[in-house]
């Protein structure tokens, strides 16, 4: 059994899994050599991926900066990812201490460096669940003793959505999402596309992990802000959401869309 009293998750170490691809492309130590190989792989399809998970981490600590400067005080941060320092909740309670965070990711690992990491009752929790379940993720136990959706909450969607496929119906899955939340909460997400290159052989590189990717324009990420007003700079890429420093040589070719929605009513 696990801590928050579910079954016991068998890990999968022969395939690559993105959130250990991406704990790689960060320089973290988190993953196995099958996610090295598939990083190894997608880089030499696309060659700017380095600075683009970068990007798109900073991007992240912004959004953060952002919604807790505007007063919320609640986080719910689904498809996390493996903790690399600094997290969610890092940043977040460096601002106001009293920031409660709840941790959504669907790989035990994730789960397991987790439990190691955040074992701080009262202000955060992370959890083991499926965001093509969304409701179960809104009704989990875990993540309603830290989050109250009758406040604002803070939904962030950061490089995950593109693991959904169109079968897996990502529009609905955020709307039910979207839907538990109440006015003056916001959406923080990012999402990978292929606008500004041909990068069908980076998404065949995940054709054999335990998640395929799939790009999309711009104007199909724009849907998922359905119901929210996106804040300025609207969508943009990664690099250019609110930038505190010159974005980096070759943001122009960084291939992730960012921006953050509010809820108003």
């Amino acid at each position: 059994m696990t801590q928050d009293g579910g079954p016991a998750v068998h890990i999968d170490t022969s395939k690559p899994h993105p959130a250990r691809i991406y704990d790689y492309l960060l320089g973290g130590k988190d993953n196995y050599e099958v996610d090295q190989v598939a990083a190894d792989q997608l880089a030499a399809a696309a060659p700017e991926v380095w600075i683009s998970v970068r990007a798109n981490r900073a991007f992240l600590q912004r959004a953060v900066r952002y919604v807790v400067g505007s007063g919320v005080r609640q986080i719910l941060d689904v498809g996390t990812g493996l903790p690399t320092s600094p997290n969610v909740h890092e940043v977040a309670q460096e601002l106001a201490p009293d920031v409660r965070v709840a941790y959504v990711d669907n790989d035990p690992i994730v789960k397991a460096h987790g439990d190691a990491l955040l074992n701080r009752a009262g202000t955060t929790s992370i959890v083991l669940a499926d965001l093509r379940e969304p409701q179960s993720v809104v009704d989990h136990p875990e993540v309603r003793r830290v989050i109250d959706f009758g406040r604002p909450v803070a939904l962030f969607l950061v490089a995950v959505l593109h693991f959904l496929r169109d079968a897996d119906e990502p529009e609905r899955v955020v709307a039910t999402l979207r839907d538990a939340l109440p006015a003056g909460s916001f959406l923080v997400l990012s999402h990978a596309t292929g606008d500004f290159a041909d990068r069908s052989e980076a998404e065949a590189v995940y054709d054999n992990a335990s998640a395929s990717m799939n790009l999309r324009s711009r104007d199909q990420v724009a849907r998922f802000f359905d119901g929210f007003d996106l804040v300025e700079p609207g969508l943009v890429q990664v690099p250019f959401w609110r930038p505190d420093s010159t974005p980096p040589a070759g943001s122009e070719e960084i291939g992730f869309y960012g921006g953050v929605g509010r809820k108003t009513t």
